[in-house]
């Protein structure tokens, strides 16, 4: 019944937690053995968190704009959603002393014990919660009742005000944006997808979120604090003649002085503020100054993030020069190990042994069947083989980059690699003739004979090669009897 929306479901992420389905189903029998009204942290229920956020920045938008703008007057939907969020607040406070808790140190399982649950969010995020779920809409509901027929209606206005200025206490519900963050860290762990881009594009959203709160912020406080003041003569709002304007026009008059003061361009007006308006300008400004040094710092970072293979490949680069300057190498060496390394990993550095050695043997064929299938085809002796002998082969293959005019075997030498050229240009040459390789070819089959090479090979470009040496090629014959034969 019910009780199904409290246990974990099946999905990528209790999967990737719990490693399959059996123990995902052992968790499920072990909440309902506990015997307890606990929600499981993987279960649906747990997704309420998202209309949480959803509701959040609603409340961040709208709550300013009522109390400065909107006179009082904000109309029944909007109470009817102030009442409607702090009941959901409120029930949020209470359901999170029964949402279990994943830990790093918990050993896998989740903490369903209710005496470690109180105790965890009774240290964490019991106070802000309080604070957020503060029941404001039904004062500031309960408060229109009482002066409704009041026959002051300036004082029931002021009082009405004054009591939703207390609403920006809610505005701490904005630290419940960790558990998005949380939430979508999850997510990109057990997702197939690469999620570097999407990550990038959420911070950006995240910090332009930031700036358009801090300004929208701003640019309220900029004609409430006049309105608090019932409008003095000498107030900004006066002079621009906004008294009988409408909400849009106010509030974009507000945000305009807003930005002006936070990027120091002027006050916003010609005038000079005046001495309340003043300390408004200094926080503008402060506060600009703060938005100006976080959008530097996030940007900085972003970039600095963006290509982190790259960022290691300077890095590696710097440190070998370094030590090229250190052992006094020649310059002409030095500048043909620079050039090795750029063709050797194009920019980008990554350490391919590691990579290889961390997949499974199933896709690790998978890769060197996409990369040197094709070469492998075109050698006689590997053509109409059996698909077993070709992985094989395949898995013993070393990626080996040659620079333009390295010599890459000698003629009359032992040979004890075979090469498959993928991309680049050789020379082939003997005394009595010269012959150009390309993508696709292959030289120095007498390694299957341990015999000498018969031509000297000198890279015309930087050539990408797999080489095949003498041992990995006899482990290779010993497990297929019948090949060796042949």
């Amino acid at each position: 019944g019910w009780r199904v929306l409290l246990l974990p479901q099946l999905n990528r992420q209790s999967l990737y937690v719990y490693g399959s389905e059996v123990a995902v189903e052992k968790e499920c029998k072990r909440q309902l053995e506990s015997g307890v009204f606990v929600i499981h942290p993987f279960s649906p229920m747990s997704y309420y968190i998202m209309v949480m956020m959803a509701i959040t920045f609603l409340n961040l938008i709208g709550i300013p704009m009522e109390i400065a703008f909107l006179d009082g007057d904000s109309g029944l939907a909007w109470e009817s959603f102030n009442v409607f969020s702090d009941t959901l607040f409120l029930m949020d406070v209470v359901l999170n002393f029964r949402m279990g808790i994943i830990t790093e140190d918990a050993e896998q399982e989740a903490i369903l014990d209710i005496k470690k649950i109180r105790v965890s969010y009774l240290r964490t995020w019991f106070i802000p919660d309080v604070i957020a779920a503060f029941p404001i809409g039904y004062i500031l509901l309960f408060a229109d009742l009482h002066y409704h027929n009041d026959d002051n209606p300036s004082k029931a206005n002021r009082m009405m005000r004054i009591l939703m200025f207390v609403r920006i206490l809610s505005l701490i519900r904005l630290a419940r944006v960790s558990r998005l963050v949380r939430f979508f860290n999850e997510v990109e762990k057990v997702s197939n997808a690469n999620l570097e881009v999407v990550r990038l594009f959420f911070r950006i959203l995240s910090l332009f979120m930031m700036i358009f709160l801090l300004c929208h912020w701003n640019g309220c406080i900029q004609y409430f604090v006049p309105m608090l003041e019932e409008f003095p003569t000498d107030c900004w709002v006066r002079k621009e003649n906004l008294m009988n304007s409408t909400v849009i026009v106010k509030y974009s008059w507000g945000v305009f002085r807003a930005l002006s003061q936070m990027i120091a361009l002027s006050y916003g007006s010609m005038d000079a503020p005046t001495y309340i308006e003043m300390w408004i300008v200094m926080v503008s400004m402060v506060s600009g100054c703060m938005m100006y040094t976080i959008l530097v710092a996030n940007a900085t970072t972003m970039i600095a993030n963006l290509d982190p293979a790259a960022k290691e490949y300077k890095s590696k680069m710097s440190r070998l020069e370094h030590y090229m300057a250190f052992m006094k190498l020649p310059p002409e060496l030095q500048l043909r190990i620079s050039n090795y390394y750029q063709a050797r990993y194009g920019g980008k550095w990554f350490d391919e042994k590691y990579i290889m050695d961390t997949i499974s043997s199933s896709l690790k064929e998978q890769v060197l069947m996409v990369m040197c299938s094709q070469l492998l085809k075109k050698v006689p002796m590997f053509q109409n083989r059996e698909e077993n002998f070709i992985n094989d082969v395949l898995l013993k293959l070393h990626y080996e980059v040659f620079q333009e005019g390295d010599v890459i075997v000698r003629q009359n030498v032992p040979g004890d690699r075979m090469f498959f050229i993928d991309h680049g240009e050789a020379a082939m040459e003997t005394e009595s003739y010269e012959r150009e390789l390309c993508d696709g070819d292959f030289f120095g089959t007498c390694v299957l004979t341990k015999g000498k090479h018969l031509a000297t090979v000198k890279a015309l470009t930087d050539c990408q090669c797999f080489s095949l040496s003498w041992d990995d090629f006899q482990e290779a014959l010993r497990c297929f009897p019948d090949i060796k034969k042949d």
